[in-house]
């Protein structure tokens, strides 16, 4: 983890040491390259599952620009990118001769965190609108569409004063789904994922019931060429 958050520092000191070219391309390329932070939540939560600590999520790749109209302002963006999310709440998971159960932990229970992590490969399209120009690199912009993901890695860890335990959770729906939106002007772009599936897979469960949580995330995102 300390070596993939190094490569991430690295990618942010290259994007915040990028000059842009200064001479003008009529056949220019807006956006390719993205970095981004997001606060981690869930929508269609159970009643008991509560958050705690900083849930957060860090994102890079590249987009390919494939701009669609004549003045380059709409385009087609299609990317290959890398994050990492974590889910802190009160859910905890436990594995027992290689059966995963969960459980809530509620109020005044005390244990330091709990959380689930993922690892994905993932996958953006994109409709983009913009007002920008060969020689205008502060514009409004706007990016909606769909992104699909691969969670390659998936962990559940769950830490107290008396317990520590943490495995490869193979409850995580490896295959994520969802939309996304970008908008913003110049630096300062709102990010926002909307998951369409279940993190976790139907048959994890508590008392027979499906635990339904379907990821949002809100944050920032920050664009090179």
């Amino acid at each position: 983890m300390l070596r993939i958050n190094s490569l991430i520092v690295v990618f942010f000191i290259v994007f915040c040491s990028y000059s842009q070219n200064s001479e003008p391309d009529i056949n220019y390329l807006e956006d390719q390259f993205y970095i981004g932070i997001t606060y981690n939540t869930f929508r269609d939560k159970p009643t008991n599952l509560l958050q705690r600590n900083l849930p957060y999520g860090l994102q890079f790749g590249f987009i390919k620009d494939m701009p669609i109209n004549e003045k380059r302002t709409v385009a087609i963006g299609l990317g290959l990118g890398y994050a990492v999310n974590s889910y802190y709440s009160n859910l905890v998971a436990s594995k027992n001769n290689g059966n995963i159960t969960y459980s809530f932990l509620m109020d005044g229970a005390n244990f330091q965190r709990s959380k689930i992590e993922t690892h994905l490969l993932e996958m953006p399209l994109e409709i983009r609108w913009r007002k920008s120009t060969p020689v205008d690199y502060k514009f409004l912009r706007f990016y909606g569409g769909v992104k699909l993901g691969y969670a390659f890695v998936s962990r559940s860890k769950y830490v107290s004063n008396e317990k520590k335990e943490s495995f490869y959770n193979t409850d995580v729906d490896k295959f994520r789904y969802g939309l996304q939106l970008n908008v913003g002007y110049n630096t300062w772009n709102l990010h926002i994922y909307y998951g369409l599936n279940n993190l976790l897979k139907n048959t994890a469960a508590i008392s027979d019931k499906e635990i339904s949580i379907k990821p949002f995330r809100i944050g920032f995102n920050f664009y090179i060429l």
